[in-house]
């Protein structure tokens, strides 16, 4: 298991970018999916993005075409692009890594997008 600190959050006109990152505290090479999950005020946790640890991707169909999921495993960081942002954007955005048996979290990093 690995604890996970999100930064990068933060306040921004909608159309503007964001990127946040997701540290680890272990290496990362090894785990089989890292994501990234929002939860909008009133609302459930939802999936943004995933991203295997051989490179391949997944994202919603709300944010594909804007926001990008990237890994750097020696950096042991995720990251999340976020472009064109829209006020529905506006959420806590949470890492996390999956494997088999267990899944972690990291505290959470706020997004307001204002119009």
């Amino acid at each position: 298991q690995v604890q996970l600190v999100e930064s990068g959050g933060g306040s921004v006109q909608a159309g503007g970018s964001l990127r946040l990152s997701c540290a680890a505290s272990g290496d990362i090479f090894n785990i089989p999916t890292m994501g990234w999950y929002r939860q909008a005020p009133g609302k459930q946790r939802e999936l943004v993005a995933t991203i295997s640890s051989g490179g391949s991707t997944s994202s919603a169909d709300s944010v594909k075409g804007r926001f990008t999921i990237s890994r750097d495993n020696a950096k042991n960081t995720v990251y999340l692009q976020m472009n064109s942002l829209k006020p529905e954007d506006t959420a806590v955005y949470y890492c996390n890594a999956r494997h088999v048996g267990w899944s972690d979290w990291g505290q959470g990093t706020q997004v307001t997008v204002s119009s």
